[in-house]
This record gives C-alpha cells, sequence and structure tokens, in this order.
C-alpha cells in the first residue's frame, strides 16, 4: 500500500491530526491506497452531522451520501444487505438506504440527510424511527476496522471509534471538475484548499497497529530441541486468529517475561514450510531457523520468534508455489510475485513487536541479514542496539535467489562475493 508521504511530504497528516478534527466535528479525507487508482472521501462523525457538513459532501462529491457503521447496529435497526451474497475483497457492503420517517420533507435536503445520518448513529434510534427506502445509504464495516478491510468506510468508523465517539461516520466520494473520481494529486489540491487533514488508509492501519494490542498468549510450556533447551509461548492474533510461537532461552520471571530485557538476541523468522519443514534448497531460510535458533540458545538471553502468515514473503503457499513455477521459466523472486499481481513483500511485523514487548523486551540485537526488517521494527516503539547478520552457505539451487535479494531487496549478504561461494 502506498502512503501519501509518497506523494507531498509537505502535506502528509498523521493520523493523530484526523482523530482531533472528527473528535471536533470537522470533516477529513480518507484516501485509499492503491497506488494506481487511488480514490479518497469526505468523511465525518456521524453524530456531528448537520446541513452544513452534508451539503459540502455533496456539492465536492458524487451526491451519495453514505453512513458506515458496525453490522450489530444495522441488525438492530432491522437493515439488511442491498443484494444478497457474499461480499467480494473490494466491494461496498450497502444496506438498505433510508429516511428519517419524521421532521424531514423528502428526505433529499441536505438538512434531511444530515437528520437521517445523526439518527443512523443515535444509539436510541429503534427501527421504526425510519422509513425505507431512502437517500441515505448505510455501509456495513467490518468489525474489525481497516485491520480486517482497508476500505473508507472502517476507516470512517474507525475514526470516530479512535475519536471516543459513536462508531459511525458520513462518507461521499470526492469528484474531481470533470465529474470523474478525483485522484491523489487532485484529493491533496482540494484538502489544502479546505484546510482539511487528509489521511491515508495505510497510515491509519499502521497507527491501530501500533497503538493496539492485537495478540494474546495461548500456552507457555518447555521445549528442549537438538539445538538447546527453550521455553515455548504460544500467541494468537485476535483479529486475524492467526498462532504463533516464541522460543525463549534465558531467565524468566513468574509473569513469563525474561529478567533481562536489555540486548536481548531475537530472531524474527517468517515461516517457510518449504525450507523450514521440507528442507528446500531454494530458499536459505531452514539454515537461517536453525543457525538463529543455536545462538539464541547459546546466547542464555533471546528469542526465536516464528511467525506465521509470513509464508512467501506474505503472499501465501499456493501462491509462493506458483511464484516457483515462473522462477522456473527465468523470473526472479521479485518479479515473479509482481507478475502474480501480488506484492515483492507483503509481511507485516507489528504482531510481532507486541510479542517482544509482552515478553519484557526493551532492546534487542536483531538476527537478520535485512536491514529493512530493523525499521520494521523500531516503526512501533522497539530499540534495536545493533543488527548481527546470519551467514548460511549458499547452494547451486539458491544462488541466484540470494543474488535478487542482495541486489534487489537490499539484504547485505557480503560472502555471496567470494570466489568459494558453494
Amino acid at each position: 500500500m502506498t502512503s501519501l508521504q509518497e506523494h507531498d511530504e509537505n502535506h502528509l497528516d498523521n493520523v493523530e491530526r484526523a482523530i482531533t478534527d472528527t473528535a471536533l466535528g470537522r470533516p477529513v479525507v480518507i484516501v485509499d491506497d492503491h497506488p494506481e487508482s487511488s480514490a479518497g472521501h469526505i468523511a465525518f462523525a456521524a453524530q456531528f452531522a448537520t446541513a452544513e457538513l452534508v451539503a459540502f459532501a455533496i456539492r465536492h462529491g458524487s451526491g451519495m451520501v453514505c453512513a458506515p457503521m458496525p453490522g450489530s447496529e444495522l441488525d438492530r435497526l432491522g437493515l439488511p444487505p442491498m443484494a444478497l451474497g457474499g461480499r467480494s475483497p473490494h466491494s461496498t457492503a450497502f444496506a438498505v438506504s433510508v429516511d428519517a420517517r419524521e421532521n424531514v420533507t423528502t428526505g433529499i435536503s441536505a438538512s434531511d440527510r444530515a437528520r437521517t445520518v445523526r439518527l443512523l448513529a443515535a444509539p436510541d434510534t429503534q427501527a421504526s424511527d425510519l422509513a425505507r427506502p431512502g437517500h441515505v445509504f448505510p455501509l456495513r464495516a467490518a468489525q474489525d476496522g481497516v485491520l480486517a478491510h482497508p476500505g473508507p468506510a472502517e476507516a470512517a468508523v474507525d475514526l470516530s471509534r479512535l475519536a471516543a465517539l459513536t462508531p459511525a461516520g458520513a462518507i461521499a466520494q470526492i469528484l474531481d471538475e470533470d465529474g470523474e473520481i478525483a485522484r491523489l494529486p487532485d484529493l491533496l489540491a482540494f484538502a489544502r484548499r479546505h484546510g482539511l487533514a487528509a489521511v491515508s488508509i495505510a497510515d491509519l492501519i499502521a497507527f491501530r497497529r501500533r497503538t493496539e494490542l492485537h495478540v494474546e498468549r495461548a500456552a507457555v510450556t518447555s521445549l528442549p530441541t537438538e539445538f538447546g533447551d527453550f521455553t515455548a509461548v504460544g500467541y494468537t492474533g485476535t483479529i486475524d486468529k492467526v498462532e504463533h510461537i516464541a522460543l525463549l532461552a534465558g531467565h524468566l520471571d513468574t509473569a513469563g517475561r525474561l529478567t533481562d530485557g536489555e540486548d536481548v538476541l531475537v530472531r524474527l523468522h517468517s515461516e517457510c514450510l518449504t525450507g523450514d519443514a521440507f528442507g528446500s534448497l531454494r530458499c536459505d531460510c531452514g539454515p537461517q531457523l536453525q543457525a538463529s535458533m543455536r545462538q539464541v540458545a547459546e546466547s542464555g538471553n533471546g528469542i526465536v520468534l516464528y511467525m506465521r502468515g509470513h509464508e512467501g514473503r506474505g503472499i501465501g503457499l499456493s501462491h509462493k508455489l506458483r511464484a516457483y513455477q515462473l522462477q522456473e521459466q527465468g523470473r526472479d523472486t521479485v518479479d515473479a510475485n509482481l507478475d502474480l499481481g501480488l506484492p515483492a513483500d507483503a509481511r507485516d511485523y507489528s504482531i510481532g513487536a507486541q510479542m517482544l514487548a509482552d515478553l519484557g523486551v526493551r532492546s534487542l540485537i536483531l538476527l537478520t541479514n535485512n536491514p529493512e526488517k530493523v525499521s520494521a521494527v523500531t516503526e512501533y516503539g522497539l530499540k534495536v542496539s545493533h543488527r548481527m547478520p546470519v551467514a548460511v552457505k549458499a547452494s547451486e539451487h539458491n544462488l541466484t535467489y540470494l543474488r535478487t535479494k542482495r541486489d534487489r531487496m537490499g539484504h547485505e549478504l557480503p560472502w555471496l562475493e567470494g570466489p568459494e561461494v558453494l
């Protein structure tokens, strides 16, 4: 996903400003994160809807005012989906349109729609207070917000919730002067012209991952291995339900945290079924895991985090196998992903950072050949004292792969330069 920062550093607005403006009843601009087709919405808290705000949204938008809110509230108000069937990843979950039943005229004026939006957000509104169909379009926002579905409906609801308001919003898609969907340059210019905060969904996702806890402990047990004795701590993601494991070497307190949280030797290892379990020679994942477990065990104060959901740098096992097919046809590991319409690297380390914090880590020595992983960890508030490489011998099967990681992904692999590489 792309960030506004890549397009206009001077106009990047942080999520905190968007939350503050939402709390004050001001509109903000929400920008989605498709690099080639970024679109934007005017958004404000539903409980603060006024004729002026709705008129502003209508004037600069498509004319359609939507009211995203939690599915539980739509169910309580008896507002079923407008169309039956499952929701596709990029679709909008429209519910049956509504008007306020009382104190409105035809329902289409700005003041009428503002009243309807406020009524949808009011906790004491009953199903009988709403007429169907109408001129306001409720949207069913995903339960876990942008972390579950990175759309403008979820972003509007998240901003209202983060502003300690009723979790319901009002949004309207912004159009340009030709009546077409406004793209990123026009959206930024629009926000500047009207003094509005502009925030990307990617930044909102990062903010939530940085400030909220999305993982919980599941179990703690001893785990003797051929590399040394560890304490295994199981974790489960509270949103995606993905299970992860931490292998600890060192002294633990009664809460299961390392007693010495400074300069802990840490390996954040991305799940690789083919390399870790099957011994695939296409990559160096298995040897890196084994070397890291041995080093951490010998250190007497370290952690190996095994991050599931990272298969194929986050694209999943089946996609990774498809990427292998393309590599057999001459593509490298980066272009193979891109040819499949997938990112070169889709991994997120927020859960790993939260696990480390839960285990008492305050600073760490990171076992990795990837400098970008250092940045990814520090982004979530952890201090990386320094990076320690994991040097494993290349083979004839993975030499091209490793050179691609070095040349195109910035991995530091100086041992590939020698004459006796294999």
